[in-house]
């Protein structure tokens, strides 16, 4: 007998900003970005993804300004463009406190935070959130962000990764190394807390990092949290196949993603683990209509609405390229390109015919990019062509807060949840056990051999 395939898992891609993917957005009247540093805001936000069993809410993190467009940051700060950004860590344990199933993943990258405190803050929030904690693990592609701690540019890609290479070693070592299982008694009648022989040091010595321990916090129901990484490069996906669980994608279609992950589960194999140890999750946003016709004209109104100098501007800090200072109608031919953003100018060239692609054009497609328009019905049979290429889940980007998961929730994942494409029930347990059916990291994992590694250390 066939087995049926998995439901598609769902996450809420936001940001503590007001304007994170789709810019400018946040000055239509319906919409609650701007609502970010309120609790409420994230609370009420948490409830409605809850309601429609969506496995994670996923915050994107950066910690230093993109590069300069038109030689400023101006339109970054004129736009809300990630400024200001608030700690998305900070209100995690609110929206756990408020929430009883729905996955909190926090991006952190290595260059913010020591791994001895950030290992730290996990496991309490690991604790506090009873274990539906995850990290998206980056490695920070900013220069202002090198510059904002200390650094005085940005190091090379690939060095960036050993440098996560090293920092997941030290949290690693932390979370399933330092103490062993039943090390913490509680004893009252012996008045014996703690039990010494299973809490270790780890000493760890590395190129960048000098760790005593031990770890100051017990294990949490997970102990590692759930690993998210993002990476697309060749080093990227070589960090994913050694250490992620989930890893988020955007890609163009069902077809380039089948490439993707078909491509990186051969290396999930190569390094000792199981082909479905790690979960894809393609980036995607919604325009939804109870008709065809509607939700064409949703969409011809979210193309007015969206800031296209303010995609643009989006583009050019995330690649390095200063597209500013140029007209939205100036070809693309004419601004000197080099080998960086020769791609990108093929990518909007192919977009277009019997003309030469613009600036506007590029920002155009960002703001199409990963889109999908239609009636809930025809939106789910896309959906289902993305399972089919392998996707395992969906990173719903919003135009709106709340409005984008209101409407997916209200209309879309009722037609899902009747074609076998999302739950409509939580599994019990941690968020890990709810997708993979177990608590902790499976023995194959790179962590796993931290487990007991510690207990002849001499302390």
């Amino acid at each position: 007998m066939t087995k049926s395939p998995e439901p598609l898992h769902f996450s809420a891609f936001v940001m503590n900003t007001t304007s994170h993917i789709l810019q400018g957005l946040w000055r239509t009247p319906d919409a609650r970005q701007t609502d970010f540093n309120d609790l409420e805001h994230w609370v009420s936000l948490a409830k409605v993804l809850e309601r429609g069993r969506f496995d994670f809410i996923f915050f994107a993190d950066v910690v230093g300004l993109y590069g300069d467009y038109g030689g400023s940051y101006e339109k970054y700060v004129q736009s809300g463009l990630q400024i200001p950004s608030n700690d998305p860590s900070v209100i995690a344990s609110a929206i756990a406190y408020n929430t009883t199933d729905l996955g909190i993943a926090i991006t952190s990258s290595v260059i913010q935070e020591h791994p001895f405190n950030f290992a730290r803050k996990m496991s309490t929030l690991d604790h506090a959130s009873h274990g539906r904690i995850a990290w998206n693990i980056v490695t920070n592609a900013l220069a202002n962000g090198a510059r904002n701690f200390g650094f005085d540019e940005l190091e090379e890609h690939d060095e960036r990764y050993r440098w996560a290479d090293e920092y997941v070693d030290v949290a690693y070592k932390l979370w399933e190394g330092s103490w062993d299982d039943g090390a913490l008694l509680a004893d009252r009648e012996r008045g014996l807390h703690g039990d010494f022989a299973k809490i270790h040091k780890i000493h760890h010595v590395g190129e960048r990092y000098r760790v005593e321990g031990p770890h100051l916090v017990a294990p949490s129901p997970q102990r590692t949290p759930v690993l998210f990484q993002a990476g697309s490069s060749e080093a990227g996906r070589e960090f994913a196949a050694r250490n992620a669980e989930a890893q988020f994608i955007i890609t163009p279609g069902p077809r380039q993603a089948r490439a993707l992950i078909d491509d990186t589960r051969r290396r999930v194999v190569r390094h000792g683990r199981g082909a479905h140890d790690l979960k894809f999750f393609q980036g995607l946003h919604f325009v939804i209509g109870s008709t065809e016709a509607e939700a064409r004209r949703k969409e011809a109104e979210l193309d007015e609405a969206i800031d296209l100098d303010g995609m643009v501007a989006h583009l050019s800090g995330a690649v390095g390229v200063d597209f500013g200072g140029h007209p939205l109608d100036t070809p693309l031919g004419d601004i000197a390109h080099t080998d960086g953003t020769r791609s990108i100018v093929t990518w909007v060239q192919e977009s277009v015919s019997g003309r030469e692609a613009t600036v506007r054009d590029l920002g155009l497609l960002q703001g199409r990019n990963s889109r999908v328009v239609g009636t809930p019905e025809s939106i789910a049979d896309q959906l289902a062509q993305w399972r089919d290429a392998g996707v395992d889940g969906i990173n719903v980007v919003n135009a709106t807060i709340p409005g984008s998961y209101v409407d997916f929730v209200d209309h879309v994942i009722p037609v899902l949840q009747d074609r076998g494409l999302a739950q409509r029930e939580y599994s019990p347990g941690t968020t890990r056990a709810k997708l993979f059916g177990s608590d902790l990291l499976p023995g194959t994992h790179p962590a796993a051999r931290y487990r007991g590694a510690f207990s002849q250390v001499a302390v």
